[in-house]
């Protein structure tokens, strides 16, 4: 019946879109920049020439920034090449451009290294986990408790981490080593205990627009940093609004954030003394790149979509938390 009843509302909403010719989509004067300080200059942008294990070139590697989701990215050797090593097949997809840019944004920050120690935050049943063990990195996986989720409606959704052995389902990992390097604790994300602190990096994958608003999500970014020790690194990817600067979903189970709100959460982590990589709000202009999923979602045209009467797709953020910061309660992040 709720089913019946959603498909009716959509249908009445795109009755209504049609009528008025008021249709989501993406609308170059929310890309323009507020602040220019916060953008990365063109010459910053690179090919998508980016350094992997089985780069061949030897000339300059360009480097992550963060920025929006797009095919030339996704189809990069780089990603290509980490897609591969997921056990995945290509396909355009943002969740494995999430995965993608996660993980390329550690690699070439050193951070997928033996020993290094990793927290992952709302990680669902990701492979990520699995991935880095394998590279000897030591996991804390963390998500919300069984009765959380249930209460939020995520548990129908199989997206939750209620046994640990489901990380490795893929068998990215030996079982033993996997067993030996990563282990599993409820958190709340807006209730980060005090106890974790001391990891060299930090990730989530689109998950803190689930925080509950767009203000909680941005405390969780700020707040998370306290877990990282100095130097270490935080990489997010959340969802961005390309359809307007000023309405959007503010409140919910699901948040859009907004130009303006990435814009803020950059302004805020650099007055705290971090280091955020240049934003790049480059859409893409591949045909992947100008079209726009809608309901029912499909598994290979899905880089953007449309969502709530928005037109939203992934921005990645790269933080390096200041080598001179010290993990403390009671700062604006958490770092003193």
């Amino acid at each position: 019946m709720v089913s019946r009843m959603r498909r009716l509302r959509y249908a009445v909403k795109h009755g209504f879109w049609t009528l008025t010719n008021r249709w989501p989509r993406v609308r170059p004067e929310v890309l323009e920049p507020e602040d220019p300080q916060f953008y990365a200059k063109p010459s910053e942008r690179g090919t998508g020439d980016f350094a992997y294990p089985e780069r061949v070139s030897t000339g300059q590697a360009d480097r992550l920034l963060s920025c929006l989701c797009t095919e030339a990215q996704l189809t990069s050797p780089a990603f290509r090449y980490w897609i591969g090593r997921l056990g995945e097949t290509l396909r355009m997809h943002r969740k494995l451009w999430e995965f993608a840019y996660v993980i390329q944004a550690l690699h070439e920050r050193a951070m997928l290294a033996p020993g290094k120690r990793g927290l992952a935050f709302a990680v669902g049943q990701e492979p990520l986990p699995s991935l880095f063990a394998s590279l000897g990195c030591h996991i804390l996986a963390t998500d919300l408790g069984a009765s959380d989720y249930e209460s939020k409606g995520w548990a129908k959704t199989g997206q939750h981490a209620s046994a640990i052995d489901s990380l490795n389902r893929s068998g990215l990992c030996d079982p033993e080593l996997f067993r030996q390097r990563v282990s599993y604790r409820p958190v709340d994300m807006n209730a980060i205990p005090d106890d974790l602190t001391g990891f060299d990096f930090t990730w989530s994958s689109c998950s803190f627009e689930h925080c509950g608003s767009i203000d909680l999500g941005k405390q969780f970014l700020w707040q998370q940093m306290r877990c990282l020790k100095p130097g270490g690194v935080a990489v997010h990817t959340t969802e961005f609004n390309l359809t307007s600067n000023h309405r959007t979903r503010e409140k919910g189970n699901t948040v859009i954030f907004r130009r303006r709100d990435i814009e803020e959460i950059v302004r805020r982590l650099r007055d705290d003394g971090h280091d955020v990589e240049p934003l790049n709000l480059d859409v893409g202009s591949s045909e992947s790149d100008l079209e726009f999923d809608r309901l029912p979602h499909s598994l290979d045209r899905h880089l953007k979509l449309e969502w709530r009467s928005y037109v939203t797709t992934s921005i990645g953020i790269i933080i390096r938390k200041s080598a001179a910061a010290a993990s403390a309660p009671g700062d604006s992040t958490g770092a003193a």
